[in-house]
């Protein structure tokens, strides 16, 4: 069950320190190779440990926590493997075959192949006006808002959907093992800022990644530090 963490696990290298975090309102920050994010859990409760001993952590022991089951813990370890695999010179590098940086919001990218689909979405994304009225859309949300279905629907209907689009924050709450095999007869795409991006990602049966490369490391810094809501993207997708 713990295949897809430890993998991501590995790919960071055992000899980079923390040399920043932050813990802000809506996301988690990390900086080594590169800047890392994470979102913050909405369900997260409870302290971190070692809180104010990270800095100079080594990175991989950190990023273990993502396996942790405090949600916040978790989401420090997600944001602590991301500067690593989603610095700008890792995903050259890495996924230099089929990348797109385009920037464009994931769902405006991929209007054209979720027309006339079904198509459940994980997690309640800024943008899904662009294929709510080309498809059958069905969203599902921990915290689910006017017409979303609550999570727990995802027993009773990924396994008959054409593309399912995953909030990379199911690595945190530990749902997306599950999600993935539910989904396994689907295009899946896994998204948002907290995605790691990644190729092992694919041998878990995961077609497209949609996330975050931090490239002006000093303006996402300071636009979180100072209280920058989840309402809005961070900076431009790849």
């Amino acid at each position: 069950m713990w295949d897809l963490y430890d993998e991501l696990i590995s790919a960071v290298p055992d000899n980079l320190e923390v040399a920043d975090r932050l813990a802000g309102l809506n996301w988690f920050l990390v900086r080594s190779f590169g800047v890392g994010v994470a979102m913050r859990p909405l369900e997260g409760s409870g302290a971190v440990r070692k809180a104010g001993h990270l800095v100079g952590m080594k990175v991989r022991e950190l990023a273990t926590w993502v396996k942790s089951w405090n949600e916040y813990e978790s989401a420090m370890g997600l944001a602590a493997i991301n500067p690593v695999v989603n610095a700008p010179r890792s995903v050259q590098a890495n996924c230099a075959e089929g990348l797109n940086e385009s920037g464009k919001d994931i769902f405006v990218d991929m209007r054209d192949q979720m027309r006339g689909k079904n198509g459940p979405v994980i997690g309640h994304f800024l943008g899904l006006e662009h294929v709510a009225e080309i498809c059958n859309l069905s969203i599902l949300e921990r915290r689910p808002q006017l017409d979303d279905l609550p999570d727990s629907a995802c027993e009773y209907i990924l396994g008959e959907q054409d593309i399912v689009v995953l909030t990379a924050t199911t690595l945190i709450n530990k749902t997306m093992v599950r999600l993935l095999t539910l989904s396994r007869d689907a295009q899946i795409v896994v998204a948002g800022p907290t995605t790691p991006l990644h190729p092992l990602m694919f041998d878990f049966g995961i077609k497209i990644l949609a996330g975050l490369v931090v490239e002006d490391e000093e303006r996402v810094w300071r636009i979180v530090a100072e209280g920058k809501g989840n309402s809005s993207r961070l900076a431009p997708e790849w």
